[in-house]
């Protein structure tokens, strides 16, 4: 790792000890808040309008802890039951479905624990570093004073200016600690919160069931709306010309006796109807499973892909054997799409494909220096793309503020099952 790296990431947890120790406070009240209203449940039912008010703060908050925690690599799910339909603020509906949601009393759980740990680790994290700063600082201390006095610098008590000059490395080499185990022990606060305020093993099952209802009905929606797309090309496309064609071959039969000239003139017609035909077929096979998918696996495919666009396109592939066809075919068509919406919609002068696999996790990554600005909802594809993954449990990320890049990451879940077919990278 770079050492500028390393350092602006200890910085930042610094920067997010601080504001940790405020938001380690704040349990302490949502906690007591928590047990005012629900003594206050049997008295004119004032916890019925309250509890849920003070249990919605506390999700709140539980939510900004499992943000924090994901930014250090702890991700943690969100647990709680679907909202109840009619669920009136206040109302006894609502009040069933937070008072019995298991996820609501291991927030409680967590408020007390929390707001201990998080004053530990983040004073630990402040604490290293402001002793580390202070060593440091006692020099320009001691050299403007001018005088003999007594204080504290890294790890002894100062006397005299010299031993204040003492001080420096020490007091370096501390602060160089302390930024250094921020990151840590900022994760090691996200582990601590995990078992609290992550699902447990039911509410999991139950989450992905739910998921699975919304990529099952996502997918099915993506077939039929690709069945009738193909309907459609047919219909309009090589069909029609078909007819047209068998409707030219007739004409010429009847008129082929009379006038030999005017039906080889309609064979000829029909000849190329029949061409032009045959190119629409190729043309719709091929947007359902394309030729060189199948002959050079995604590698190749998508530089061939990169090959037939009008900007520059890098290349970068590691994926060291074939995958499932339906995964490959799904990747290969996202990696389409987001290339398309580059072409047509960033102004791009050049674009990047990365394609890799490692750890059963294929990783596309599709990147241009266009104006940037893209928005999934603004109908440039990208919601095709998160419906076409989600099928396969694939996810997608946008990064494209205003003024580039645009960079879309997809992840797949998916393992190999063949060797690898054909060249690793390449640029076109």
């Amino acid at each position: 790792m770079d050492s500028r790296d390393w350092i602006r990431d200890g910085l930042y947890a610094v920067a997010g000890a601080a504001y940790a120790v405020p938001l380690a406070l704040l349990n302490l009240p949502l906690l007591v808040l928590f047990a005012v209203a629900l003594v206050l449940t049997p008295v004119l039912g004032l916890g019925l309008v309250l509890l849920p008010l003070v249990t919605l703060l506390i999700r709140a908050r539980a939510d900004l802890a499992r943000r924090l925690a994901a930014r250090y690599g702890v991700p943690i799910a969100r647990p709680y039951r679907p909202r109840p339909e009619r669920a009136v603020l206040g109302g006894l509906r609502r009040y069933r479905w937070l008072i019995t949601d298991p996820a609501t009393w291991r927030d409680v759980a967590w408020l007390l624990p929390g707001a201990v740990g998080g004053l530990i680790l983040a004073g630990l994290s402040l604490g290293i570093v402001a002793y580390g700063v202070q060593g440091i600082l006692l020099i320009p201390l001691w050299v403007s004073v001018g005088v003999d006095g007594y204080g504290y610098g890294a790890i002894w008590p100062i006397d005299t200016v010299g031993e204040g000059f003492l001080s420096l490395p020490q007091g370096a080499v501390i602060l160089a600690v302390g930024v250094a185990a921020a990151p840590w022990l900022r994760q090691a606060e996200a582990y601590t919160a995990r078992p609290f305020l992550a699902p447990t093993r039911a509410a999991e099952l139950r989450l992905r069931v739910s998921q699975l209802t919304v990529t099952r009905a996502g997918a099915v929606d993506a077939q039929a709306a690709e069945l009738r797309r193909i309907e459609r090309d047919l219909h309009d496309g090589a069909q029609a010309r078909l007819v047209s064609l068998g409707m030219t071959i007739g004409l010429a039969e009847e008129i082929i006796e009379d006038d030999p000239a005017a039906a080889r003139k309609l064979l000829a017609e029909a000849r190329e109807n029949s061409t032009t035909a045959l190119h629409e077929l190729r043309h719709l096979v091929r947007g359902i499973h394309p030729p060189v998918l199948a002959e050079r696996g995604l590698e190749g495919a998508v530089q061939a892909l990169a090959m037939a666009l009008p900007i520059p396109t890098a290349v970068t592939a590691v994926v060291p054997g074939r995958l499932d066809t339906p995964v490959e075919s799904a990747a290969y068509f996202a990696v389409a799409e987001a290339l398309a919406n580059a072409t047509r919609h960033s102004g791009a002068a050049h674009a990047s494909v990365e394609v890799r696999h490692s750890g059963g996790l294929l990783m596309l990554r599709v990147s241009d220096d266009g104006r940037g600005g893209a928005d999934p909802g603004g109908g440039t594809g990208l919601r095709g793309i998160e419906r076409r993954l989600a099928a396969f449990d694939g996810t997608m990320s946008l990064s494209s503020p205003p003024g580039g890049p645009t960079v879309v990451t997809m992840e797949l879940p998916c393992a190999l099952f063949s060797p690898r077919i054909s060249p690793s990278s390449g640029t076109a």
